[in-house]
């Protein structure tokens, strides 16, 4: 099988692409062997952020631009901190979100893309204990209903990250979330290497077991990278994300897992540099080849 006959859609994170004005950057992720992206405007050069600029013409030019190259926008990223209590902040976050809602349906994405916090201004995940807490929780779960009544009033999907370090840190949590607000415009967006806690990466199989148990109706788009672990000087450890097939992850069950259940899914690849995006999208692609069907 060629890549285009392949049952994943691997894309890019844009911002790991080459440098290089907008549409000639777009070709040459399309060059390189790519069907779609993960787009976060404020990380691109020349391509303005602020609400004030999110105009209908503007997503008409972005639409028109990745069109033109032959590429879908698999999600375009608002990464604010939907947990964060003050609620000064919280007016223009969420004023971003619903701007962000709109833009994205004009813009055809497939998910509108976030992660789920921590509770300070300064997003500050080092206070494990009141990430993880109640507390936090039922104030994320208060913005991020009111992020999702944007998503349902203008059509469009908006997902979440769970990331170990944030408030929505495990598989648990995260269905809780969903049976919660109970919105079929809430997704997932599955991370594998975001859901492993650098101290315990000896259970990281089932950790991605029960992810793709619990999580399987409401996972919309995959996120793929590697890791490699290092040890501190205390003896605690940290992770140091890469390119897939550059250090520790085991990628056959959650590709196994996409063709199965998931065909045809969007699947980003995430902290690749421009030399290197082929080979790990090539990494990939072997792996699918290895999977019968």
């Amino acid at each position: 099988m060629n890549a285009t006959e392949l049952p994943i859609q691997l894309g890019l994170r844009l911002h790991d692409s080459l440098a290089a004005p907008f549409p000639e950057r777009l070709s040459r992720v399309k060059a390189q062997g790519f069907s779609c992206v993960h787009i976060a405007l404020s990380k691109i050069p020349g391509l303005p952020a602020d609400v004030k600029a999110l105009t209908p013409g503007y997503a008409m030019y972005l639409r028109h631009c990745f069109e033109e190259a032959g590429l879908d926008v698999a999600v375009i990223g608002n990464y604010l901190n939907l947990a964060n209590p003050d609620e000064g902040d919280m007016q223009g976050i969420l004023k971003k979100y619903e701007a962000y809602a709109r833009f994205s349906s004009l813009l055809g994405a497939g998910v509108l893309g976030t992660e789920t916090g921590a509770p300070n201004r300064k997003y500050d995940c080092s206070n494990r204990e009141a990430v993880r807490s109640e507390e936090t929780y039922i104030i994320f779960r208060k913005n991020l209903s009111k992020a999702v009544s944007y998503a349902e009033k203008f059509g469009i999907i908006l997902a979440i990250e769970p990331v170990y370090k944030h408030t929505i840190w495990c598989p648990r949590r995260a269905r809780r979330i969903l049976d919660e607000i109970a919105s079929p415009n809430l997704r997932i967006i599955f991370d594998p290497v975001n859901l492993i806690d650098p101290e315990l990466t000896e259970g990281r199989e089932e950790v991605l077991a029960e992810a793709m148990d619990l999580l399987a109706e409401e996972i919309a788009e995959i996120h793929l990278k590697d890791y490699v672990l290092t040890e501190n000087p205390d003896g605690s450890h940290s992770m140091k994300a890469v390119g897939c097939g550059k250090g520790c992850m085991d990628y056959r069950e959650i590709v196994r897992f996409a063709i199965e259940k998931k065909p045809y899914i969007q699947a980003t690849l995430e902290n690749t540099t421009p030399e290197d995006a082929m080979e790990c999208r090539q990494y990939i692609e072997d792996i699918e080849r290895q999977i019968p069907g």
